[in-house]
């Protein structure tokens, strides 16, 4: 692999050519990128820097990876290990594969060379003691990683604000010493700084050697960045302005621009994920994040839901914490990263949102959530008096509308059930729970169990066909009679364990005489026992239902003859004829 150092013995240069100064490692990430190196008063120039950006890069989802050394213990074992650390953290970014995680992912790679310079500092006579600093920076998608040691820097400018990303690994005050406390080969075992940013577009980013910061007061700094000029004329004003001072040092400076961000991307999601450690499962009261949780919404096996006040909004949400379990980390993490990728990819009011806190707040994995005011559907449905036709109507179409929305975006719900619908108390409707959705452009987990409630599975799932837009459309129709009827089921309630029996579905009109017969024609169709009956889409479906008054339908079911819908009760019949009979003769 070819990297680009930025050394020159004398003057100042730049190392980037044009092609690279602006890359777009994948649609959307756009970065701009200078750098400029001098050896100042210095004999030899022991700093060594790299950036690589664009399709240059292997590694799919990583937009660049920067990175900074300054060589210590010796001219030539300084500038040695300071190439060494550079070149061997941007490989080893490289070479590993992107679902570790980044964070992860650049501690192996810097503890690797951490090793390697360690060992040939001691192993080597002319190379003894070698050592240097390290700050880096990768971007992937819509985060910047950084990890670092030492006493070079990280800037990064938002609004016209300059702030400091790293601190100084020396003794004392920073800026008072030279004496590093942290450094790459110094020690057998790596000891980094590790943080994760949210990047925005317009972010600049400055990562110098104690020769720049050394030299150049914050303002000074900042008055460079916030000109706003090429990132190439920065790095190079910063520097000649550095090494202009009395007893330069070796002075390096590599500038990044964010031009562009990527929309939210699965993989995205995905790295961040793997971030995240799962904590042990928390309890009403105690504050994570600055979330204090309140009243515990929902305790099942696999998650916890907490009603939550977020002190930094000050607002209500919900929080789900997974619930760590051997074997089953990388379930969990899949169920909320779901939930994130939908959220950030559908747009519906019909369809829940997922809020997204930034990197630099969070310490463990979890979901947040809007909370609506409401309540859901279950409880409705079950409350007298019953659900009215145009209520019930609302809230069926708005629950196909939202169904549509998923399924447009190649995605199949898997669990439609009255327990998943909000009814908000200003009269919207939210369809919640997207953890075990089925998105068709990923590929399938091994699931530890069949997704969704056997009450609302259809028939062609029992036998282990995958969840399809059809088998939605079952799943609400079951959940829009179950509202209509006040809880009854088309097919009667399905046990845990138990093999249901697909007959008729019990007429609507067993229940609610007062509805009128298209509805119950409209409902039959939806849970059809064979999924070419049911409607072929969410679409159509809400067509009828918005339609169904308007057109000329039956006034009541064709009529079934009793040995169909109710066998049990016939023979019953039967047999009392019967018995009656011989009396009869018998008389």
């Amino acid at each position: 692999m070819q990297v680009s150092g930025l050394e020159q013995s004398s003057g100042v240069a730049a190392s980037v050519s044009p092609s690279e100064r602006t890359a777009a490692p994948y649609v959307g990430l756009h970065i701009g990128v200078g750098s400029c190196t001098h050896q100042g008063g210095r004999a030899e120039n022991e700093d060594f820097a790299a950036c690589h950006v664009g399709q240059r890069l292997r590694q799919p989802g990583i937009g660049a990876i920067a990175a900074l050394a300054d060589g210590m213990g010796g001219a030539k074992g300084g500038r040695t290990a300071a190439e060494l650390a550079v070149r061997g953290f941007i490989e080893g970014c490289i070479e590993q594969p992107i679902t570790v995680g980044v964070p992860r992912i650049s501690a192996k790679a810097a503890d690797a060379v951490n090793r390697w310079i360690y060992s040939m500092g001691r192993s080597d006579p002319e190379l003894n003691g070698m050592a240097c600093t390290l700050s880096a920076l990768v971007l992937c998608g819509r985060r910047a990683h950084l990890l670092h040691l030492g006493d070079s820097r990280v800037y990064r400018l938002r609004d016209n604000e300059l702030s400091l990303l790293t601190t100084d690994h020396t003794l004392g005050a920073p800026g008072t010493s030279s004496v590093l406390t942290r450094a790459m080969g110094v020690e057998g075992r790596l000891c980094a700084d590790h943080a994760i940013e949210t990047l925005q577009v317009h972010d600049r980013y400055l990562i110098c050697s104690d020769g720049v910061h050394g030299r150049l007061s914050r303002s000074e700094i900042l008055a460079a960045l916030a000109r706003r000029a090429a990132p190439q004329e920065t790095a190079i004003q910063i520097v000649e302005q550095a090494v202009s001072h009395p007893a330069a040092d070796n002075a390096t400076a590599l500038v990044l621009d964010v031009l562009a961000l990527p929309e939210t991307q699965f993989a995205d999601l995905e790295i961040a994920n793997a971030a995240w450690p799962l904590r042990s499962t928390p309890s009403t009261g105690e504050v994570i994040d600055d979330y204090e949780l309140g009243d515990m919404l929902a305790d099942g096996m696999y998650m916890r839901v907490f009603r939550a006040t977020d002190r930094r909004a000050r607002r209500n949400v919900i929080l789900k914490f997974p619930k760590p379990r051997p074997g089953l980390e990388d379930l969990l993490r899949s169920a909320l990263l779901r939930e994130m990728w939908i959220a950030s990819h559908v747009r519906s009011p019909f369809v829940t949102e997922m809020l997204d806190p930034a990197d630099e707040r969070r310490t463990c994995l979890y979901g947040v959530l809007p909370y609506y005011e409401g309540e859901t559907l279950e409880r409705r449905l079950l409350r007298r008096p019953q659900v009215s036709l145009a209520m019930g109507l609302d809230v069926a179409i708005k629950l196909t509308k939202a169904l549509a929305s998923l399924h447009r975006a190649g995605i199949v719900h898997r669990d439609v059930k009255p327990d998943n619908v909000i009814l908000e108390a200003n009269g919207g409707l939210k369809l919640i729970d997207l953890g075990v959705a089925r998105l068709r452009q990923f590929e399938e987990p091994e699931s530890f169990e069949a997704p969704g409630t056997r009450s609302y599975m259809a028939p062609e799932l029992f036998a282990g066909a995958p969840a399809e837009e059809s088998s939605d459309i079952f799943a609400l129709g079951v959940t829009v009679y179950r509202m209509f009827s006040g809880g009854a089921y088309p097919y009667g309630e399905v046990e845990a364990f138990a093999q249901p029996r697909f007959g008729r579905p019990a007429p609507l009109s067993k229940h609610r005489p007062d509805l009128p017969a298209w509805l119950d024609h409209c409902l039959a169709r939806a849970v059809a026992v064979d999924r070419r009956d049911r409607y072929a889409d969410a679409v159509e479906f809400a067509f009828e239902l918005e339609h169904g008054s308007m057109r000329a339908a039956p006034q009541s079911l064709a009529k079934v003859s009793l040995y169909e819908s109710n066998p049990v009760r016939f023979w019953q019949i039967v047999s009392l004829i019967l018995l009656i009979a011989l009396l009869i003769a018998l008389a």
